[in-house]
């Protein structure tokens, strides 16, 4: 039975930009996958990840199963683990699942936002993606986010239900895991943490569960859940009616989980970098990436506040070292 998950953010990336009435993406550093919205990491996101890798290869029980965001910052952040995993494990014996239920947040939009690269393309830059090889059957992602973008709510739905059927299959598992690692984005981390424990603050932007780049966050189970009231599966044809599972007023999913560790930056060397909350806005007119980048990766409340006075954020940064 699955006892613990790990969450981690992925490292400092290079940036973007959308013109908010086209929905035209562009970036002055091209993506290794060609899609503007899905950058490699900046160097110094590279070094992160790296400082990170060292601080997973310690964590107890060590890791079991890992998954990730298709989106290619977060597989390219878990590369020096899972390089370094393999030379102990042996080839073949370390497998990344890419699940688009663990991807990116988008803000409603008339437009439709961009969608990560295929299995096939990101097989030709990560060696560990499973399954290896396109002759064997890609698996079915547990939910796939709408093109259209998403309210906060949906968002938040959209997590509890995959890691639902995550640990529902982890549950499963002949082989036994006991633990699981997540490597996702700013506001999914945020909503994984709520939809674990069943905590829902009354306001979005509270600041609960941490997320600053290559932070670390770890739960623990309380007790193994009934999922067998899971409502009928999502239905791709419908990809705006995500499935509410009762998750909120403590209750969580797969049983219910505890925060041990939340956010932690101690073993990266300059510590709580990037941090990020909800605004409340779910609107996509302005900024284009939902997560005002520019006050973000300032260095300094003073231009956060000159970016925020400028910009409709539908998701408010806040820079600042150990801020969100």
């Amino acid at each position: 039975m699955l006892e613990v998950i790990y969450v981690v953010r992925h490292g400092y990336r290079s940036n973007w930009v959308v013109d908010p009435e086209t929905g035209e993406y562009s970036s002055n550093i091209r993506s290794p996958t060609g899609i503007a919205s899905d950058p490699a990491l900046a160097s110094y996101g590279v070094q992160q990840a790296e400082q990170l890798a060292t601080h997973l290869h310690q964590v107890d029980p060590p890791v079991d199963l890992i998954y990730s965001s298709p989106f290619y910052r977060c597989l390219q952040t878990l590369l020096p683990f899972t390089t370094t995993l393999t030379e102990k494990k042996g080839q073949g014996n370390v497998k990344v699942i890419a699940e688009p239920g663990l991807g990116e947040f988008y803000g409603k939009a008339r437009f439709d936002h961009p969608s990560p690269a295929s299995l096939d393309v990101l097989r030709t830059h990560f060696p560990h993606i499973h399954p290896a090889s396109a002759e064997k059957q890609d698996p079915d992602p547990v939910i796939v986010p709408s093109t259209k973008g998403e309210t906060i709510t949906q968002l938040h739905d959209r997590l509890a239900y995959c890691l639902s059927h995550l640990i529902d299959r982890a549950d499963k598992d002949s082989s036994g895991p006991k633990s699981l690692l997540i490597c996702t984005h700013a506001a999914s981390m945020i909503c994984i943490g709520r939809a674990l424990t069943g905590v829902m603050p009354e306001e979005e932007g509270e600041e609960d569960f941490k997320c600053f780049t290559c932070s670390f966050t770890k739960f623990v189970r309380k007790q193994k859940g009934d999922e067998s009231g899971v409502p009928a599966n999502w239905d791709p044809k419908r990809a705006d009616d995500v499935p509410d599972l009762g998750w909120r007023g403590g209750k969580g999913v797969g049983g219910g989980w505890e925060v041990e560790v939340n956010g932690d930056c101690s073993f990266l060397e300059n510590g709580e970098e990037r941090g990020w909350r909800f605004s409340g806005d779910e609107s996509f007119l302005k900024d284009p990436n939902a997560f005002n980048d520019l006050a973000n990766t300032t260095g300094s409340d003073e231009a956060a506040s000159k970016s925020a006075a400028t910009a409709s954020a539908s998701s408010e940064g806040v820079s600042g070292k150990g801020k969100l």
